[in-house]
């Protein structure tokens, strides 16, 4: 079983609109919604690539309950969220059809208290008896330590079970000291963690900050990684225009799941792009387009580069 944890759930609404026009009234021509925040995102991929998933975090309110009740629709999938008194925030993506750009607004989450915090650790630390792998990812909801994802790191090595954070500011500050074996950031994230916008120069900071490999989304450019066997990139053979949202929880989801089948690195980093990719065909972050991503499978090219690991 894989583990996901997702501390700041959400539920995903993605309009579509002819044209996106600040100051004006627009008539929606498409609405869906899912549940999403980015742990939960990379669940529903690993589910659609046959493994068996827990997710864990936090939910609350009618927002969590509608959550919740949709995440019974995905097979192979079981819900581990910890009830909160709080509201589970909503996400909205607006996707603009004529210019293909995506405008995402995010709601804060609600607050943790101290007790629904302590109850939470319990369970994470239960499921991680069963977990061949976890996930740690997105935005820390208000109430929850700065540093709640190094001490969660800590406790899944103290386990033996390995780890990939995903995450951004102050919670990847203070994360990457938690070792986690995979680091997935992207170009924006590296560069705001190590000051470098060289992303050679940048992953081999994350990488002596405690992160066992480093794997940095570079766009429609593909992944860099950083790994105690070299270094490695990794490129789609073109570029797809779509509603990109979801793409880096895929690629999260491609490393975890070649992780857990003992795929090579080569292996691992070409599944991470076709299914990077294939997500922006996709109207929602969680799914991808599975014609798509056989397709581009074997067209990804992956080198290794010269460079210390």
């Amino acid at each position: 079983m894989i583990l996901t944890v997702t501390l700041n759930t959400a539920l995903d609404i993605t309009y579509r609109v002819p044209s996106l026009r600040s100051g004006a009234s627009h008539r929606i021509s498409e609405v869906t919604e899912s549940p999403g925040g980015k742990g939960v995102n990379v669940a529903r991929v690993l589910t659609a690539l046959g493994h068996e998933v827990t997710v864990t975090g936090f939910s609350g309110g009618t927002t969590g309950r509608i959550l919740r009740d949709r995440l019974t629709e995905v097979p192979r999938l079981t819900d581990a969220l910890v009830p909160v008194s709080g509201t589970t925030r909503r996400t909205v993506a607006v996707v603009d059809a004529r210019a293909g750009d995506t405008t995402q607004l995010n709601e804060p989450g609600p607050t943790i208290t101290h007790a629904e915090w302590a109850a939470f650790q319990e369970v994470y630390e239960d499921l991680l008896a069963s977990a061949s792998a976890v996930a740690l990812c997105g935005s820390l909801p208000p109430g929850v330590p700065v540093g709640a994802y190094a001490g969660l790191l800590r406790t899944a090595r103290a386990a033996g079970v390995p780890t990939l954070l995903d995450t951004s500011g102050a919670a990847l500050r203070r994360g990457v000291a938690g070792r986690p074996d995979i680091l997935k950031p992207n170009a924006e994230e590296l560069a705001e963690l190590t000051g470098s916008h060289e992303p050679s120069r940048a992953t081999q900071d994350a990488r002596r900050r405690g992160a066992g490999t480093v794997v940095a989304s570079l766009g429609p450019k593909g992944l860099l990684a950083l790994t105690p066997e070299g270094r490695w990139r990794a490129t789609p053979p073109t570029r797809l225009a779509g509603n990109p949202t979801g793409a880096g929880d895929s690629a999260v989801a491609g490393l975890l799941s070649a992780l857990v089948e003992h795929r090579p690195w080569p292996d691992r980093l070409a599944r991470a792009v076709a299914l990077s990719t294939a997500t922006v065909l996709s109207p929602t972050a969680g799914d991808f387009d599975r014609t798509a991503y056989e397709e581009l499978l074997t067209g990804v090219t992956v080198t290794r580069e010269s460079g210390a690991a």
